[in-house]
């Protein structure tokens, strides 16, 4: 018995010691887990009016693509009124980006049609927006980055919205929120805004919406979108997008460059 045990604990220790020397040969190595962990966050929105399709880029590394049915990468890109990695946030090292987007076609392949530079902080959420008008001539579209500060909400009766303006030919403008089953109160979501800029996020009643937008003075609504539902505990983002002289529509953002009120979750 002693004999047949020996001999089992000495095959064991063989076993062992060739796993090892295996694990230390070529063909396995522990790969290094020492580097800094992407904790910061990005989206990517292309809304300029007339953009072809484009890939997004952070320096020269490639954030976002449209992967094909032959699993080769699609010369489409993100579209106009497209948000790039199906509408999720991005991982980012924090520093220092020239953020672009890239047109995606074969035609002008990889030409750089807008470019933040961007200062990514470490732990922060940042959204990267095309926007305005494509100039066709020169081959260049406006672009912006607004950092997304939110904070996330336990209360499932409350929903958080916030207000970004991306219609390069529209005046200054404050989004309203009539909630449909609380009468016909209004409530501002932060204050005016301006091309290009952005509200705080704001905690709204979770319900269903009616939107619209105002110039300061004017009690005529400048944009409208019926019937947008809040649910509680997640995060929206309403952008304002178009060209401001194409006759919007109520319901949705399905018409080229029509204005509109673009609803995307955060979270």
């Amino acid at each position: 018995m002693t004999r047949t045990m020996n001999r089992y604990s000495a095959l064991a220790v063989l076993v062992i010691t060739g796993l090892l020397s295996a694990c230390s040969g070529d063909k396995w190595t522990m790969p290094d887990l020492s580097g800094p962990i992407d904790n910061s966050r990005i989206k990517f929105f292309n809304f300029g009016v007339n953009a072809p399709g484009v890939n997004f880029y952070a320096n020269e590394k490639k954030m976002t693509a449209i992967t094909s049915t032959t699993g080769t990468e699609a010369t489409t890109g993100v579209a106009f009124g497209g948000v790039g990695a199906g509408g999720a946030y991005v991982s980012i090292a924090a520093g220092q980006y020239a953020l672009t987007g890239k047109i995606a076609a074969t035609t002008d392949k990889d030409l750089a049609i807008s470019t933040v530079n961007q200062a990514i902080a470490d732990g922060k959420y940042y959204s990267f927006y095309q926007s305005g008008i494509y100039n066709t001539t020169a081959k260049t579209v406006d672009a912006f980055v607004v950092e997304d500060n939110f904070t996330p909400q336990d209360d499932s009766t409350i929903t958080t919205v916030r207000f970004v303006h991306a219609i390069s030919n529209a005046n200054p403008m404050t989004l309203y929120a009539k909630n449909t089953a609380a009468g016909s109160t209004e409530t501002a979501i932060g204050t005016e805004v301006a091309y290009k800029g952005a509200t705080a996020f704001v905690n709204i009643p979770a319900g269903v919406y009616d939107l619209s937008t105002r110039y300061t003075g004017l009690s005529t609504n400048a944009m409208t979108r019926t019937g947008v539902s809040f649910v509680g505990r997640k995060i929206y983002t309403i952008t304002a997008r178009g060209d401001i002289t194409v006759a919007p529509t109520t319901t949705g953002c399905a018409a080229a460059n029509r204005t509109c009120l673009d609803n995307t979750a955060n979270r």
